[in-house]
């Protein structure tokens, strides 16, 4: 029997700049993985990155005119497409994924874990109703919402997978 595929969870990695959301991405993806679950990552750059390096092929036949070019050899795939992107587009890409995690994007509507870090930040910016758990190293807390050791990525992976069972 055929069924539709499930979709993956999506849950976003929220912070300002250097608060360690890289660094908790991180160790997400590897508690994750390592407790056999096929995980997924999206990016966002609020700076327009260079997608492609300068002097290769790929970034010549895009800068030729391509509006998309793919790069890939026996193992992955990289993709360059031009156009405004949300993150709904890009689930497409991830078919066989249990849990993609999405680190920044801060203003979409997924749930979210924060890090806050001290000397960094002094509030939450996830809106409270989005908010799954602080990960901090400060005495913030918001009603209703777990406030986690900024190092304590085994009570977020609960968090996670808790999440993913009710949904």
């Amino acid at each position: 029997m055929t069924g539709t595929p499930q979709k993956p969870l999506l849950v976003g990695i929220s912070g300002v700049k250097n608060s360690g959301k890289t660094t908790l991405m991180v160790k997400l993806i590897q508690a994750l993985s390592s407790q056999g679950l096929k995980v997924a990552s999206i990016k966002h750059d609020a700076h327009h990155f260079e997608a492609d390096t300068p002097g290769t092929d790929s970034h010549r036949h895009k800068a030729a005119g391509a509006f998309a070019s793919v790069i890939f050899d026996s193992e992955k795939l990289l993709l360059v497409k031009d156009g405004s992107w949300q993150v709904e587009d890009m689930l497409a890409f991830f078919e066989g994924a249990d849990i993609v995690l999405l680190e920044g994007a801060k203003h979409t509507p997924y749930p979210k874990i924060e890090a806050l870090r001290r000397g960094n930040s002094t509030s939450p910016i996830t809106a409270p109703g989005q908010l799954l758990a602080l990960m901090t190293d400060t005495d913030v807390k918001l009603a209703g919402v777990p406030s986690l050791d900024i190092n304590d990525v085994d009570q977020a992976v609960g968090i996670i997978l808790k999440l993913r069972q009710e949904t």
